[in-house]
């Protein structure tokens, strides 16, 4: 089963699939897609996230290469929990910006897209995906976050079309979708 969970920033979003993991399994791997840099900010966000998860979760960092964490984490009988797929799509365009073109060592954004659909197509596990649904406010005027908003458009209709299940939360409340 696959289940992408979408929200605005603070919405609720990564404690539903927190406690929809929680119900699932004891068996949980949180996949975590967000760096710190020197964003103090971030940094206590991770830390949050940290502190709520029960501490027998394995976690994996995977800020670069999701799809193969996927696969090195799906089992029967296991979720894995993605958090999140926007700050994965981040640190892909980021990457791609500082080296003016894909990053030597990683495959392009499109690929990784195929790389990560195909990851979650072939999953056997119960998959949650994390994500900010970004697409309801104005054009921003940067380049760089006008393709960040496409590139989220269409990265979670990818998603929301090969997941059995969608949810929307909004202001703590899970509203199902598909």
């Amino acid at each position: 089963m696959r289940e992408l969970i979408l929200g605005g920033v603070r919405s609720g979003k990564s404690r539903h699939a927190e406690q929809r993991a929680s119900a699932l399994s004891d068996d949980v791997v949180y996949i975590a897609t967000a760096q710190s840099r020197d964003d103090r900010g971030m940094a206590e966000r991770i830390a949050a996230h940290r502190a709520r998860r029960p501490a027998h979760w394995r976690t994996v960092e995977a800020p670069l290469d999701l799809a193969e964490a996927i696969h090195a984490h799906d089992a029967s009988g296991r979720v894995l929990l993605v958090d999140c797929l926007t700050l994965w799509l981040t640190n892909r365009l980021v990457a791609e910006d500082q080296a003016a073109g894909p990053p030597p060592s990683h495959e392009t954004l499109e690929q990784a897209r195929s790389d990560l659909v195909g990851a979650v197509s072939a999953a056997h596990g119960h998959l949650l995906l994390v994500s900010n649904e970004t697409g309801l406010g104005v054009m921003p005027m940067n380049a760089l976050a006008r393709r960040f908003c496409d590139e989220a458009g269409a990265l979670h209709q990818q998603m929301a079309e090969c997941c059995e299940r969608v949810t929307w939360t909004v202001a703590g409340l899970a509203q199902p979708l598909k």
